[in-house]
């Protein structure tokens, strides 16, 4: 969708405070609108839609907190990544992809 906004413009707020039990979202990111709203649709009891912008492509939602999380992972160490490599060429990895 072209909103004649920059990739800088497109944002995305996640905000709360430690006395609301919900969690407010602002987002131009099509995959998390889409995944916000397949849950808003699954769990209206947990998650809505409560805003949106058609002409930025701007969404807002509410989600109660502990049914939104932020996964925070390690770097892979080299050992790891070559372990990986070498699963991937002994298992041909990039011959399933085609």
């Amino acid at each position: 969708m072209r909103t004649g906004l920059t990739k800088r413009e497109k944002t995305t707020d996640i905000w709360f405070d430690e006395k609301d039990p919900l969690i407010h979202i602002r987002t131009h990111n099509t995959d998390l609108k889409k995944r916000l709203a397949a849950y808003a649709g699954q769990h209206p009891d947990q998650c809505r839609q409560t805003d949106a912008d058609p002409d930025t492509g701007c969404m807002e939602f509410e989600i109660r907190k502990g049914r939104f999380s932020f996964r925070l992972t390690a770097p892979y160490s080299e050992k790891r990544r070559e372990a990986a490599r070498q699963y991937a060429r002994e298992n041909n990895a990039a011959d399933r992809l085609k």
